[in-house]
């Protein structure tokens, strides 16, 4: 859950920003039925298995519309839920919770559909030492959204954004002139408390960084033996992550070769939403 601050700050710009998208000046069809105010109550059900997640953001759309609107939960986000199941009921302004429903219901599908298939995931990493690290290959001006889902799911937090973190990767490698000189650079600007990762994509390139002294080695889009060769060389002078195309198919071929992290675009840029619908509203 979001605490106030980051609610009023972080959060609240982007649900206004949501509903303009989808209100530039009234919502036509609401207003064509109901020209004066009537409280109404309206169901949110799962239309599919999952996990839940967003109940905080999908409250807030509506709160932010009239302040009065009141929503009642009877799971939490985390909770697994089942096809049909009654998660909850909003009161308020029919009219309200009329405009508000898709923008809403975008919210938590999205960010259900991210927990579920992160969970997944994660699941299939259970009994190993290895923890699943989402990217920052997510929905502009959705990354708020999108890693907290990720946590919800069981998963963990890359870095948040550039000013979060020193990773150099194959540009920025490409830039310094090498692994070594790229490293060395980060050393002499980056205040000392930050880690420094650095994205290697041979054996070459592994040797170069762990004698530069890199805190975090990414091993990029490596076979399987180059990973493994790797790891021997590595011999815990430096923390590891394994990256490049990973799955919920493909990732259990991963799980034995002992790594820190594996990362995944995949949680965020491939998950498909989770059904979920706002049904039988009436008038109270």
């Amino acid at each position: 859950m979001y605490d106030q601050v980051t609610l009023k700050l972080n959060v609240d710009p982007l649900i206004l920003s949501a509903l303009k998208e989808d209100i530039t000046s009234e919502d036509v069809s609401a207003n064509c039925i109901m020209k004066k105010p009537q409280i109404g109550e309206v169901d949110l059900i799962c239309k599919q298995d999952g996990i839940i997640c967003g109940l905080q953001v999908f409250e807030r759309v509506f709160t932010l519309l009239d302040e009065n609107t009141k929503a009642e939960f009877y799971v939490e986000d985390g909770d697994e839920v089942k096809n049909g199941q009654l998660v909850g009921k909003l009161r308020g302004d029919i009219r309200v919770l009329l405009c508000g429903e898709r923008t809403a219901l975008n919210y938590l599908q999205r960010m259900s559909g991210i927990a579920t298939y992160t969970y997944s995931v994660a699941s299939l990493l259970k009994d190993t030492k290895t923890k699943l690290l989402d990217t920052r290959k997510t929905t502009p001006n959705n990354r708020i959204f999108e890693k907290y889902s990720v946590r919800i799911g069981g998963g963990n937090n890359h870095r948040y954004n550039l000013s979060d973190g020193v990773l150099l990767k194959d540009n920025h490698i490409g830039a310094a002139g090498s692994v070594k000189a790229a490293v060395q650079m980060a050393k002499e600007y980056a205040p000392f408390v930050r880690k420094i990762e650095v994205e290697v994509e041979t054996l070459d390139m592994v040797k170069e960084a762990v004698e530069a002294g890199a805190d975090i080695i990414m091993l990029d889009n490596m076979s399987h033996e180059q990973i493994k060769e790797a790891m021997d060389f590595i011999d815990g002078r430096a923390e590891t992550e394994v990256s490049g195309n990973v799955t919920r198919e493909n990732i259990e071929k991963l799980t034995d070769l002992g790594v820190d992290y594996i990362s995944s675009g995949a949680l965020t840029h491939s998950a498909p939403i989770m059904d979920i619908s706002l049904k039988n509203l009436h008038a109270v």
